[in-house]
């Protein structure tokens, strides 16, 4: 049976200097990006390059733990520097 392990990918919208909005998506453990024009399209784009690299580096995979999912969390800072956490 094959042992499951979990990559945290982050995904962000940001707009090229054409207006155009894409989704970056980063496998901040492995230093990898990948884009896409929607939220489901750079998540495929991100698990093929994931797919890509462990063909190239396996042994990066022994770098993390099997298990349970990484918790996500974000800060939100205001204007005023006032500081709110949500955790995901």
């Amino acid at each position: 049976m094959a042992t499951k392990h979990y990559l945290d990918i982050v995904l962000v919208q940001e707009k090229l200097s054409s207006g155009e909005t894409v989704y970056v998506s980063h496998c901040n453990g492995l230093g990898i990006a990948s884009q896409g024009s929607t939220i489901e399209e750079a998540t495929k784009n991100i698990k093929e390059a994931i797919s890509l690299y462990l063909e190239e580096f396996p042994e990066k995979l022994d770098d993390f733990e099997s298990g349970s999912p990484p918790t996500f969390s974000f800060v939100e800072v205001t204007h005023n520097a006032k500081a709110a956490c949500s955790v995901r």
